[in-house]
């Protein structure tokens, strides 16, 4: 009898506190974010890859306001890529396109609105945002665990004030590097001071058309650097999220000391670039039987 007043007593326990949970939270009062979102792909002129201001072609025609010092940091970038070489994009190893970039997906997007944690969910490289709602500050100590895609604080306001919200206001900082505005290698200061704010809205006339207004602000940079990214929502009710895409699988690229390498297809080392020279091999007999 014991132990059926205890299920009992767990069981009611249960559903009284699931009520109250289902109530706390109001989605009615948050933009409808659910489905499958894709950025909306545009031509990135001469460069292959996603550019970072999706209204301008890629690499030079992005016009980011780099100070002298790191604009002779990307030129030299677009040299040696120029050449086969891999400078400036750090993702070649797979690491993270962290933060501001990792905004452009090449694949789904997924946006889960929490009462106190906005997600989002990005497929192609397993790199998730937590964005925390609940009215926290930046913790005193994210010099000593940055991350790529950085920690980041927002609020949803009701900007036309109509009693529901419908943007979300978001600042994003300790992040680490290397990391690029795009493939060409526009880079970010290796200081890692980043802040970047956001300003993630539904359309006013297609409410299946999201933007994110991205601005940077960056050492790197003689001023802010705004731009703003645009998703369309795929049109069915039940995506399918099966796409799996694993970096490393299938990865050719070869790190060695200072120098990149390919994998050819039989399995063997083979020069990125014109007159590049083979790796340092003292540690391996070179003696043929």
């Amino acid at each position: 009898m014991r132990f059926r007043h205890l299920i009992c007593l767990t069981a009611l326990t249960t559903a009284c506190l699931a009520p109250i949970g289902a109530r706390a939270f109001d989605d009615g009062k948050y933009p409808d974010l659910k489905g499958e979102w894709r950025r909306v792909a545009v031509p990135s002129g001469t460069y292959r890859g996603v550019q970072y201001d999706p209204h301008k072609p890629a690499g030079p025609g992005q016009e980011a306001p780099l100070t002298p010092e790191y604009q002779a940091i990307f030129e030299s970038n677009l040299a040696d890529q120029a050449l086969g070489g891999q400078a400036g994009d750090p993702t070649f190893k797979c690491l993270s396109p962290g933060m501001p970039r990792v905004m452009g997906p090449y694949g789904e997007m997924e946006i889960v609105v929490l009462p106190e944690t906005t997600y989002i969910l990005i497929d192609h490289i397993r790199d998730s945002r937590r964005i925390h709602t609940d009215g926290r500050d930046f913790p005193a100590n994210m010099e000593d665990d940055p991350q790529f895609t950085g920690y980041s604080i927002g609020r949803w306001v009701d900007e036309d004030g109509d009693g529901r919200y419908d943007t979300l206001l978001v600042e994003t900082r300790g992040l680490k590097g290397p990391r690029t505005y795009e493939m060409t290698g526009i880079p970010l200061h290796e200081d890692n001071q980043t802040i970047i704010r956001e300003r993630i809205y539904l359309d006013k006339t297609d409410p299946n058309m999201l933007h994110d207004e991205i601005t940077t602000f960056d050492h790197a940079l003689t001023r802010p650097w705004t731009v703003t990214k645009d998703y369309r929502r795929t049109q069915t009710k039940q995506p399918i999220w099966w796409k799996e895409t694993v970096c490393a699988e299938n990865n050719v690229h070869v790190s060695i000391g200072n120098e990149i390498y390919f994998l050819s297809g039989d399995g063997l080392l083979m020069p990125a670039k014109k007159g590049q020279p083979p790796p340092d091999l003292r540690y391996f007999n070179r003696s043929r039987k």
